[in-house]
C-alpha cells in the first residue's frame, strides 16, 4: 500500500481534488492519506462494501475524548442517528422515517415550485451571487417549512448550520470550534423552545409528527427530538446548496443544453450531478472486528475513510467518468452512502434538484458565468465560495 501526501487545504487540491484522487487509484483499491493517518478508499466497489458490511459503523470503539469547551456539541451528537449504531440507531431512524416519509416529502413538490418561481423573479439586475440568491435560501426554507419552523428564522438557522458543520472541516481551528458550541447552544435553545410550543400546540407539520411517532411504545425523547430536528435541518440543505451551485457551474461550464432538464432527462442529468461532482467528499467507518476487504486487513479501532468523490469516477463502473455527461445510463453512486445509514434525506435533495434546477433555467435561459467559479476550503465537504453568474 502507498503512502501519499495531500494536505486537504492546499488551494489547488481545493479547486480540484480529482487528480490526487486518480494519483491514489494507480495503486489499489487503498492507500494511506498521509495528512490525515488514515487508510483510505474510493475504489466504488470497496466504498460499497465497506457502506453495507456491519463489522464497520460510525460510532468509534473506544468513546472519543471530548474537551470540556467542546461538551455542548457533542452533547448534541450524542442523540444523532448520523452517529449511532443499532440499537440506538435502529429505533431512531425507524421513529424519523415515521414522519419523514416519502409522500410527505413528495407533497412538497409545489412548495419548491413556488419557491423556486419566486427566488428566479426576484434575481438583481447585472452581475450576482447565485449561491446567496437561489442556492441557500431554496433548501434551508424548504426544510424549515417542513419542519414548521418559521421561515423568517432562515437565516439564523443558515448561520448556525454553517458553523456547526465546520467542525467537520479539514484544518479547523480554536476559534471555528467556539462558533460551533455558540451555534450548538442557540440552536438547542431555540429548538427546545420550539418542541415544547408544539406539544403544547399541534401543527401539520413534521416537528408534530416526530413527537406524535412512536414504535413498541417508545417515542423520542425531547433530547432526541431537538438533536433530530437539529441534524435534518443541517443535512437537510447543507449538501444540496453545495450540489445546486456544483451542478449549476457544471452545466454552464460544459455548455450543457436546457432540454437535459426537461421532464424525461431531467432524473438522469440530476443524477449525474450528483455523480460527477458532488458536495460530500469523504465519510469515515470504524472496524468492529478484524475484516479482511479486497486484500487489505482491517484490525479492531481502525478507521478507514471512503472518498465518495473518487468512487464517483471509478473507471472500472463508468465510462469516460471525468466526462459530465448527462444521457449516461443511471447507476449507483456513492453519494448519499448506502446500508443501514443511506440519507434519510436523499429523497429531498433529488427533488428539490430535478424541481429547481428546470425552473432556473426556463426563467433564465441566458443564464451565464460572470466570473470563474471558486471552491471554498471546506474539505471534507466540496462546494463553492460563491457562483457569480449574470442573465
Amino acid at each position: 500500500m502507498i503512502e501519499l501526501q495531500q494536505s486537504p487545504t492546499e488551494p489547488a487540491f481545493v479547486q480540484n481534488p480529482y487528480p490526487f484522487y486518480e494519483r491514489a487509484r494507480v495503486a489499489g483499491p487503498f492507500f494511506r492519506w498521509q495528512d490525515y493517518g488514515l487508510i483510505c478508499t474510493g475504489n466504488s466497489a470497496a466504498v460499497n462494501a465497506i457502506f453495507r458490511d456491519r463489522r464497520f459503523g460510525r460510532e468509534p470503539v473506544e468513546p472519543l475524548v471530548v474537551p470540556p469547551h467542546l461538551a455542548p456539541f457533542y452533547a448534541v451528537e450524542a442523540h444523532s442517528m448520523l452517529e449511532l449504531e443499532p440499537p440506538r440507531h435502529t429505533r431512531l431512524r425507524s421513529l424519523v422515517l415515521r414522519a419523514f416519509t416519502s409522500r410527505r416529502i413528495a407533497g412538497l413538490a409545489p412548495d419548491v415550485t413556488a419557491l423556486a418561481e419566486e427566488l428566479v423573479a426576484a434575481f438583481p439586475p447585472g452581475e450576482f451571487d447565485l449561491l446567496a440568491a437561489f442556492a441557500q435560501p431554496l433548501p434551508v426554507r424548504i426544510i424549515a417549512r417542513l419542519l414548521g419552523v418559521p421561515e423568517s428564522m432562515a437565516p439564523d438557522l443558515l448561520r448556525w448550520s454553517n458553523a456547526m458543520v465546520a467542525m467537520y472541516m479539514a484544518g479547523r481551528t480554536r476559534a471555528m470550534e467556539d462558533r460551533a458550541v455558540a451555534a450548538t447552544e442557540a440552536f438547542v435553545a431555540f429548538m427546545r423552545s420550539y418542541v415544547e410550543e408544539r406539544r403544547a400546540r399541534p401543527a401539520d407539520d413534521l416537528i408534530t409528527q416526530l413527537i406524535a411517532a412512536e414504535m413498541e411504545g417508545e417515542r423520542l425523547t425531547t433530547d432526541e427530538l431537538i438533536t433530530t430536528c437539529i441534524l435534518l435541518l443541517n443535512a437537510g440543505h447543507e449538501a444540496t446548496v453545495h450540489t445546486i451551485g456544483n451542478g449549476v457551474k457544471t452545466l454552464l461550464e460544459t455548455g450543457t443544453p436546457a432540454t437535459t432538464l426537461g421532464p424525461d432527462q431531467v432524473e438522469a442529468t440530476v443524477e449525474e450531478i450528483l455523480r460527477f461532482d458532488p458536495a460530500l467528499h469523504m465519510f469515515t467507518r470504524w472496524a468492529y472486528e478484524d475484516v479482511e476487504v479486497m486484500g487489505h486487513t482491517f484490525h479492531r479501532g481502525d478507521q478507514v475513510g471512503l472518498l465518495l468523490g473518487m468512487a464517483n469516477r471509478d473507471p472500472s463502473v463508468w465510462e469516460d467518468p471525468a466526462r459530465f455527461a448527462p444521457a449516461r445510463l443511471v447507476k449507483p453512486i456513492a453519494t448519499f452512502g448506502a446500508g443501514l445509514h443511506f440519507c434519510v434525506g436523499a429523497p429531498l435533495a433529488r427533488l428539490e434538484l430535478q424541481v429547481a434546477l428546470p425552473i432556473l433555467f426556463q426563467h433564465h435561459p441566458n443564464l451565464a458565468l460572470a466570473k470563474a467559479p471558486q471552491y471554498a476550503d471546506v474539505f471534507h465537504f466540496h462546494g463553492l465560495r460563491e457562483l457569480c453568474v449574470r442573465t
